[in-house]
């Protein structure tokens, strides 16, 4: 019997070994690249081993690892909040902010270098309450909302690649970030669940947290002072203030990554790699780069790939699935 359990267990480690941790990836040049550059850092005593705590790998969160059309879906949440808040709050419905969230004018909210629009929304929606309070609506609103085409949850819309990739590279001794344009409380609500990314490894815009004293209890409230968005030039700055490593890996969709993609690429002391998700199916998916649904315009930066040897995943062509079962 013990003999039949030894082989029972050799059996089923060898077929560990033989599944491949990538396999919603077609074997195309994009996937062996980043297995390529997995095995090159991570092979001792070669020119480009790198220790495990320098193996750190940033990931962008809307559209390169879950979507982010129609509107990104912290957008979404806004929405929601504000048709759940409207028809009791009439000063707020009367905002016109508001009428154009309510009405769905993107443009609107995104209008001005610093898109005062959705700065005004978000410090509705997203101000005066504690985090505590804050977090449970964000989780509440994850259990129920429903994304409009695909009839999910919005947690079931993540890119069932891109959650192979980030287990593989853990698997590899990396340690794996979000650095995104997207509010970092919203995220680190979910982000251990849904990528398995705990909050402290969550880099995204923030504005600063007020103590205060609430009924006896000590909290923290949320404001819209002293803004930080972590978006474009933004995002290597974030990196240094929050990780204070530089990446050896980046993986964006957008423009907005492009500093990021830069940063982790250009002059690295060690050996590095660029990725960027090209939305290219709009069957599965959807397919944009110079006009997308609402953000994540692709340009400068799919232009860059080339000269700078970045890796562009063709959504099509480079995944066998997006969202999984």
């Amino acid at each position: 019997m013990a003999c039949l359990i030894a082989v029972s267990g050799c059996a089923s480690g060898s077929e560990r070994a033989d599944v491949d941790a990538l396999s919603g990836w077609n074997d195309s040049l994009a996937k062996k690249s980043i297995t390529e550059f997995v095995e090159r850092v991570t092979t001792p005593d070669t020119p480009d081993f790198v220790p495990e705590t320098e193996r750190i790998a940033v990931f962008d969160n809307d559209g390169t690892l879950w979507t982010e059309a129609p509107v990104p879906f912290q957008a979404a949440f806004v929405f929601d909040e504000l048709k759940r808040r409207a028809p009791s709050e009439p000063a707020l419905a009367a905002d016109p902010m508001v009428k154009a969230a309510l009405k769905g004018d993107v443009a609107t909210l995104l209008a001005g270098d610093r898109h005062e629009g959705l700065l005004r929304v978000l410090a509705l929606t997203h101000t005066g309450m504690t985090t505590d309070e804050f977090n449970e609506r964000v989780a509440a609103w994850m259990s129920t909302a429903r994304h409009p085409r695909f009839d999910r949850p919005y947690g079931q819309l993540t890119y069932e690649p891109q959650q192979q990739l980030l287990n593989y590279l853990r698997d590899n001794g990396f340690r794996t970030y979000i650095v995104s344009g997207g509010g970092a409380d919203f995220m680190r609500v979910f982000s251990d669940r849904v990528y398995g990314i705990p909050p402290e490894q969550v880099v995204g815009s923030t504005g600063t947290t007020r103590f205060e004293t609430r009924n006896g209890t000590p909290v923290l409230v949320k404001t819209i002072d002293y803004v930080f968005v972590d978006d474009k030039a933004g995002k290597p700055s974030g990196i240094h203030e929050f990780i204070a490593r530089r990446p050896i890996l980046c993986v964006g969709n957008s423009d907005g990554d492009q500093a990021m993609l830069e940063y982790t690429t250009i002059d690295n002391p060690h050996l590095s790699l660029g990725v960027l998700v090209h939305h290219t199916d709009a069957e599965r998916e959807y397919a944009y780069d110079a006009h997308p649904p609402a953000s994540g315009t692709l340009v400068t930066a799919l232009q860059e790939a080339g000269p700078r040897g970045w890796t562009v995943v063709d959504m099509k062509a480079d995944w066998n699935t997006v969202f999984g079962d």
